[in-house]
């Protein structure tokens, strides 16, 4: 929630900055440069992470940093905002998609009908109906604003895997470097209006300088969106998160209401409930705290407790040592046929090691 408020205030304060006069890309090159800056020390002190994990690094700064922004603002030069918005907040349904037939996981019903309920009511937040035209260069840089999304999300818990895993700071340092440096190409930050930066922008009618809002988009919407985006899908699940992720826009466009004067309509605020319910209900999905096996997973098989052929199964209580004589004549029989761990079921609700 603290990450999809964080994110959503960014278009608030980078609004007046381009009224002032700023090109969007320049603001995106802005908050990046400057958050990669900020983190600068956090990248020193993790400064042997690209030589255990480069493909992580390079993989969060070029989809996680770079590519969201890019394909994204590529996508508004051709199709209206709503519509871009709302197809690169598919990355909720690609990510449950991803977990489903690529990871092979299952996916709650709670996750894949809170998917359902976000995408529905983020369409009445952004009113996609208004203004909506096709063109398939445009709805095509759009789904590529939603894949690198779901590469947010999937390399964000990809990072915390296995033993040798990554620290949530390193990894967002060095993928702000990383995008930092592509976007430093497609921006061009040599031909921005510097000037602008040492003048004033308008909230409102209200007068701020406008480095203080550079300030909160730097260290509000960028950092601490991303630390606590980060350490939100590690402690959820890729597919939790990016649902609750579809509260940005909700936020976004509630903020832009209050501090930029813009009404919201009728259908904009009955779609903001339904998001909400679809993260509450999203939520729900997130993994229940179990016994941790010496691997790493939650044990979550359950233990017979009846006698023989009861068939009752209590999570978590040992079973009668009722018949230990017969036992000690069939130990190598049994030896290895633990109820409900066959297969590695027994890891099922954790982590997948590497």
């Amino acid at each position: 929630m603290i990450s999809a408020c964080a994110f959503g205030g960014s278009g608030v304060a980078a609004k007046p900055l381009i009224t002032a006069g700023l090109d969007p890309l320049h603001v995106t090159w802005l908050r990046v440069a400057g958050a990669a800056l900020v983190m600068l020390p956090v990248a020193w002190r993790h400064r042997r992470l690209p030589l255990r994990r480069p493909a992580l690094l390079a993989g969060f700064g070029l989809l996680a940093v770079a590519g969201v922004q890019a394909c994204y603002f590529a996508a508004l030069s051709r199709i209206p905002v709503g519509v871009a918005l709302l197809i690169e907040y598919l990355a909720p349904a690609l990510v449950l998609g991803w977990v489903r037939f690529v990871q092979r996981k299952p996916v709650t019903r709670a996750a894949a009908v809170g998917v359902v309920l976000a995408v529905g009511g983020l369409a009445c937040v952004v009113e996609v109906w208004a203004g909506l035209r096709l063109d398939p260069v445009g709805l095509a840089l759009a789904l590529g604003a939603a894949c690198c999304q779901v590469g947010y999300f999937v390399l964000s818990d990809h990072g915390s895997d296995g033993a040798d895993a990554a620290d949530p700071l390193g990894v967002i340092a060095y993928g702000m470097l990383v995008g930092a440096a592509v976007l430093t190409v497609v921006a061009r930050p040599w031909e921005m209006d510097w000037p602008v930066l040492g003048g004033s922008a308008y909230l409102d009618g209200t007068r701020v300088p406008a480095v203080l809002l550079l300030v909160w988009i730097v260290l509000i919407a960028t950092v601490l969106a991303y630390v606590t985006g980060v350490l939100s899908v590690r402690r959820l699940s890729p597919q939790v998160a990016g649902v609750v992720a579809c509260l940005e826009a909700v936020i976004a466009t509630v903020l832009a209401w209050v501090l930029l004067g813009e009404h919201l309509t009728a259908p904009q605020v009955v779609g903001g409930l339904v998001v909400l319910a679809g993260a509450f209900v999203a939520q729900s999905a997130t993994p229940k705290a179990g016994r941790t096996d010496e691997r790493g997973g939650r044990d979550t098989a359950p233990v017979r407790t009846g006698g023989a052929g009861s068939g009752e199964d209590v999570p978590g209580e040992a079973a009668p040592d009722e018949e230990a004589p017969r036992r000690a004549d069939t130990d190598e029989a049994a030896e290895g046929d633990t109820p409900g761990l066959e297969d590695g079921q027994g890891l099922s609700a954790g982590r997948r090691t590497s």
